[in-house]
């Protein structure tokens, strides 16, 4: 059972043992820290011990000091509190003690000032019937039995022959109901792993569409053909359909309604979704970081005083509805921030293509490919008016064409996989790109991560995961935070693509 709900909460106290405790996390350094009064371990922030990771709840366990000792107590986690293999409600801890919370996600080893003995398990001792047995059902040779004895014994054995053919049905029964239960769940279980797979091949199907509609569209604004358009119009209706089909796959497996899920993670799972990646294969991996990078961005005001520029001159209204012109979220916002901070004035480095300028980041060649006008400073590093990579409004509309230009050919209607392809400057990620399968059930930022995670470039990664995460932040800035309003809820309605 958890810890006395009931006990006051302890103020730091000098005269307790001070405890140590060592959080081991996969992936993770070693992190210590130290305490004189009780303490919270789990998610929420508000926890004294924060563990970021699914395995472990948002409240999982909690350390206190209780007669004489120091002691962790389960909060009736999800995942349980373990030691030595065991689940338990609480343990006290001693010298040197490893307790794993979860399935493995992380160890402590607690360390108590003063301390020699390790922790065991407490537990209410059960009642002794030692003497109840010995004195009615063991048979001394010396010793002749009471006529109440005898009379136990009788009536004990008769029952025992009347119980006997009950219980053979009645554990016949329990057998059978298991075999029942255990065949129902495999099929269910096997039921569900199709439908999750058949909404997986609706999703990629309605992202082939995607990409199918917006060739056909191209044709049709060059052309005007009037077949052109029946065919557009035609596949528009079926991705309509796809998209309620795939939804309703959603609704009956009640996949957002999870219990696994926090609002958190749902937040994620929705922005992936906008994104163009679908949410059911979304790897633990990738949620993990997602949350890291989140905590990256709280170290710094970089996000909120770049969305404080971004507001006060519309930049976030002007780009949300330049982004949905061209059928593209709204949250390619984001990108813009991390290329520039949304500082108009913005000026890269050197590099042997050139110098990239204005919010966009544009090269030379790559803002003349998408009529931006070079200014007669192209060659210098320094701010130039005359140049219309520094115009917002027509380098914004660049942007969109470019970024949907990478949409429809390379990224195969990945948004993820357009943040890395647009991080131009590591040509590795487009030629790993380029050796994918030419689909979107084969060429999506899960594949990329599954088959290349560990050549993908650092700059390249980061850039993907700054972008997300900052979506993610923005789509509810104080439930992961953050003071913040979200600059896109004013300025558009999210698209999911």
């Amino acid at each position: 059972m958890a810890p006395n709900k009931n006990a006051k909460d302890q103020a730091p106290d000098t005269r307790l043992p001070l405890i140590s405790v060592t959080v081991q996390q996969e992936g993770e350094e070693l992190r210590e820290k130290q305490f004189r009064k009780k303490f919270t371990i789990g998610r929420e922030d508000d926890c004294e011990l924060q563990i970021v990771s699914l395995g472990i709840s948002r409240r999982h366990a909690e350390v206190y000091f209780e007669k004489g000792r120091w002691w962790i107590g389960d909060l009736n986690s999800a995942n349980g509190t373990y030691l030595n293999g065991e689940k338990i409600d609480k343990v006290p801890l001693g010298n040197s003690t490893k307790v794993v919370l979860g399935a493995a996600n992380a160890a402590l080893f607690f360390k108590v000032e003063g301390f020699t003995s390790d922790a065991h398990t407490v537990r209410e001792a059960p009642p002794s019937v030692s003497q109840v047995i010995k004195q009615y059902f063991t048979q001394d040779a010396e010793e002749k039995p009471g006529q109440h004895t005898q009379l136990i014994r009788k009536a004990f054995k008769r029952l025992q022959y009347q119980q006997k053919k009950k219980y053979y049905l009645i554990i016949g029964g329990i057998v059978l109901v298991a075999a029942l239960f255990a065949v129902y769940g495999y099929v269910q279980h096997q039921q569900v792993k199709k439908q999750q797979a058949l909404a997986a091949q609706i999703f990629y199907q309605m992202k082939s569409l995607e990409l199918e509609l917006a060739r056909l569209q191209e044709n049709v604004m060059a052309s005007g053909d009037a077949k052109a358009i029946d065919e557009a119009e035609r596949i528009r209706n079926r991705q309509t359909e796809l998209e309620r089909s795939y939804d309703k796959f959603l609704e009956q497996l009640h996949f957002y309604e999870n219990s696994k899920w926090s609002e958190s993670d749902r937040v994620i799972l929705h922005v992936a979704r906008v994104f163009g990646e679908c949410e059911l294969g979304m790897p633990q991996e990738f949620l993990n970081e997602v949350y890291r990078y989140i905590k990256e961005w709280k170290t710094t005001t970089r996000l909120r005083n770049a969305l404080s520029t971004a507001t006060e001159n519309r930049y976030h209204e002007i780009v949300a509805r330049t982004m949905l012109e061209y059928h593209l979220p709204p949250q390619f916002f984001y990108l813009g921030l991390q290329e520039s901070n949304y500082n108009i004035k913005t000026v890269g480095p050197s590099t042997r293509f050139g110098i990239a300028k204005g919010i966009w980041q544009f090269i030379p060649a790559t803002g003349a490919r998408y009529g931006l006008k070079n200014g007669p400073l192209v060659g210098l590093p320094q701010y130039d008016p005359r140049d219309e990579r520094f115009h917002f409004e027509k380098a914004t509309r660049a942007a969109a064409r470019y970024i949907r230009d990478i949409y429809n050919t390379e990224a195969q209607a990945s948004g993820l996989l357009v943040m890395a392809s647009y991080n131009w400057g590591e040509r590795k990620v487009v030629e790993r790109l380029q050796q994918m399968p030419l689909n979107p059930q084969q060429r999506n930022f899960w594949e990329l991560l599954r088959l290349y995670r560990s050549e993908i470039p650092k700059q390249t990664y980061d850039y993907v995961f700054h972008i997300f995460s900052a979506a993610v932040i923005g789509e509810n800035p104080r439930l992961f935070g953050f003071n913040l309003e979200n600059p896109l809820q004013t300025a558009s309605a999210p698209a999911a693509q």
